[in-house]
């Protein structure tokens, strides 16, 4: 028998998202709402694919004091959930491990919550017949190390068969290894799917059978590269014999967006203004329907470059810019502008001087073509142990090197040209 069912995690509803709010009261009052309505939505998306179950993987508050509000949201939507006879299965996190305070006593009726402690299995059944068996445990506690996935054992009996379970996949630094296990733990388990959550990038570490994902997190919560780009859940079509496909449905209210501008031709502050501008109504059409919160990055080389080396000249771009989305709707906050353009200069011409800052620009081509070079002299001038600074800063990657190394020659040769 073919069924769908609906695979979410780390809703972290009613997240105060802290230090963004407070540039914006609109702002601050769309990020108040965006996680409760994300998960709205992922109640409407359970209720139109007629999912026979929703699997929730972890971090459904955002901490373990969970607001009222948020509690209260979560049970009106699952009890909208179980009208429908749609069944719902939690497990807590690092998050929200059980023992936290809660406002709800008792659930509503086809709701599971998993203990901590050992893996419960439920069955799932339709018509009477079994479609799959769900495997889960919760976090007793925030700090969890133990491997949890060594717990699960496929069951004899008929049906597909899911895992679900809070946990730290490999060694991405961006999250704390809670639970942490490897693939190989999830894989001979013998299940079919592996609902998980914790990481909160989408990721499906494998596919076609057995399954292993990551829905990602249900709403982003800041600019970083893990909380940035589109946020929600998986739709899974399976049937009691294993999964066919897994898809992707954005659920999120509010987009975190990091893009970048080149300033190559563009002339004036004006023609950038209009430039950006420009730029998010492009990503406003493209991010259809979702509010957005907006980070830029100048790049390229150009005549601006000077100018923008004012902090109020950054200032002002971001006052005009966010003035004339005040009316807008939906929201798009400019919530940055970042300069990482370089002035427009000819280092060959200045190479043929007979002074220091030729002298620095030989040394700076020097340095950009050649990556070991480079590295020498970044440990030997900036990371030395001498200076105190391998302690406090992370090696960085060539290419980070080499953008690093193109600053400040830029920066130095800026401040040389303007006291000659």
């Amino acid at each position: 028998m073919d069924f769908t069912f609906v695979h979410a995690a780390d809703l972290h509803l009613d997240t105060p998202f802290q230090g963004m709010a407070r540039l914006s009261p609109e702002v601050a009052e769309v990020l108040r709402e965006a996680s409760l309505e994300a998960f709205d939505d992922l109640v409407r998306l359970a209720i139109r694919v007629d999912a026979a179950f929703l699997l929730l993987a972890g971090d459904i508050y955002d901490g373990e004091e969970r607001g009222i509000r948020a509690q209260l949201r979560f049970l009106h939507g699952l009890r909208r959930l179980s009208r429908r006879g749609i069944r719902v299965f939690v497990v807590h996190g690092n998050h929200d491990p059980v023992g936290g305070w809660s406002a709800v006593r008792e659930w509503p009726e086809g709701v599971t919550v998993f203990p901590p402690g050992e893996v419960q299995r439920i069955p799932v059944e339709r018509d009477g017949q079994r479609l799959a068996l769900v495997h889960g445990i919760s976090y007793g506690r925030r700090h969890e190390t133990e491997n949890l996935a060594l717990r699960f054992r496929r069951d004899p009996g008929p049906g597909l068969q899911v895992g679900l379970l809070h946990c730290h996949l490999g060694s991405d630094p961006a999250h704390a290894p809670y639970s942490p296990c490897r693939q190989e733990d999830l894989l001979e388990s013998g299940l079919d799917y592996w609902a998980l959550g914790h990481l909160h990038r989408r990721h499906l570490p494998a596919e076609g059978g057995p399954w292993i994902a990551y829905p990602g997190n249900l709403q982003g919560r800041s600019l970083t590269p893990t909380e940035s780009g589109a946020k929600g859940a998986l739709v899974v079509d399976a049937s009691e014999h294993g999964v066919r496909s897994t898809r992707f449905e954005p659920l999120d209210r509010v987009r975190f967006v990091d893009d970048n501008v080149p300033i190559e031709g563009i002339e004036d502050l004006a023609g950038l203004a209009d430039t950006l501008a420009g730029r998010g109504d492009d990503l406003r059409r493209q991010h259809l329907g979702r509010h957005l919160v907006l980070r830029i990055t100048l790049t390229g080389r150009g005549p601006l470059h000077t100018l923008l080396q004012r902090r109020e000249v950054i200032d002002g771009l971001l006052d005009d810019l966010r003035r004339d989305e005040r009316p807008r709707t939906p929201l798009l906050w400019w919530e940055g502008l970042r300069d990482r353009t370089r002035s427009r200069r000819d280092l060959e011409h200045l190479e043929q001087r007979d002074d220091f800052i030729a002298a620095l620009a030989r040394l700076g081509r020097r340095l950009g073509g050649d990556a070991d070079a480079l590295r020498s002299f970044f440990e030997t001038h900036a990371a030395a142990p001498a200076h105190g600074l391998d302690r406090l800063v992370t090696p960085p990657g060539d290419r980070e090197l080499a953008d690093l190394l193109d600053r400040a020659l830029d920066r130095a040769l800026d401040r040389l040209e303007e006291e000659r």
